[in-house]
């Protein structure tokens, strides 16, 4: 088995996670060649095999969804895989004991992703056993439709695993932009503080969330208010990125959260849908 090399197109992408973004970033790679993705049980690759379908279908080539190869084992799912991107939950525990999982079965040219959004890139890395084929590949949501993609490397990331990366950016039809290794990146260091003032405003003013939410759309021009978006995002996942960035979480979020009312996901948070 061997890797791409050099940035060259045909990275054979694989995908470890089932959630929306591990879909989202399969079907949008699945445009350029078969993808493999990985899900933990029977019942996550059923929800995943839905998912991919219904982002495939958004395209305007309507790609075909068994272009994703959807798989529960580990080892013959990614043994061939050239790039392979970790997509699960932002626990640093459950992303370490996957790294040493993942290091027996990937070949030594494999590049590895993570998307994660605040964990610190260099400790992933470590944990990898391959820092100098490791980068911090953070899309967002949904990643059919966002351009960026923030590219996070460890300081031992050698020349082709930067190459590598940003033309696998550039094959997903995405801006890469590289940042710092730091809590947040650019994006949610900027963008959290913000969102949880909207909290904040509202609740001490006694604003309508709608009402809050129109200010920001109307007035400055956003594309989705700040407390639709943190609905957008999840209550909880919004939770946890605030503590890994040591912002102070309202106390209205951790209330929402407490109940189980997460956002558009659950159904209700600052808003109730259908």
């Amino acid at each position: 088995m061997s890797a791409a090399t050099g940035g060259e197109p045909g990275e054979r992408v694989g995908v470890v996670g089932s959630g929306t973004i591990a879909c989202g970033l399969a079907a949008c790679a699945a445009r350029h060649g078969e993808v493999t993705l990985w899900a933990r049980s029977d019942a996550s690759a059923e929800r995943a095999e839905r998912s991919v379908a219904k982002v495939c279908a958004k395209f305007a080539d309507r790609l075909p969804p068994d272009r994703v190869r959807i798989t529960t084992d580990l080892s013959e799912g990614l043994e061939d895989r050239t790039f392979v991107v970790e997509a699960i939950a932002e626990h640093m525990d459950a992303k370490v004991e996957l790294f040493a999982r993942l290091r027996r079965r990937l070949d030594n040219g494999a590049v590895l992703g993570t998307t994660t959004s605040s964990l610190p890139v260099a400790t992933l890395a470590e944990a990898s056993g391959r820092p100098e084929r490791f980068v911090g590949f953070h899309v967002f949501n949904p990643v059919a439709r966002m351009e960026l993609i923030e590219l996070a490397f460890p300081p031992q990331a050698d020349p082709d695993t930067r190459k590598r990366a940003h033309a696998l950016a550039a094959s997903l039809e995405k801006r890469a932009v590289e940042v710092p290794d730091g809590a947040g990146f650019v994006v949610n260091r900027l963008l959290f503080p913000f969102l949880f003032d909207a909290v904040r405003f509202a609740e001490e003013n006694g604003m309508a969330p709608a009402d809050v939410d129109a200010c920001m759309t109307l007035g400055a021009g956003h594309p989705m208010g700040p407390l639709a978006l943190l609905d957008y995002v999840g209550l909880d996942v919004s939770m946890a990125i605030g503590e890994s960035l040591g912002v102070e979480v309202p106390e209205r979020l951790r209330a929402l959260v407490a109940e189980g009312a997460v956002g558009k996901k659950a159904g209700r948070g600052f808003y109730t849908y259908d």
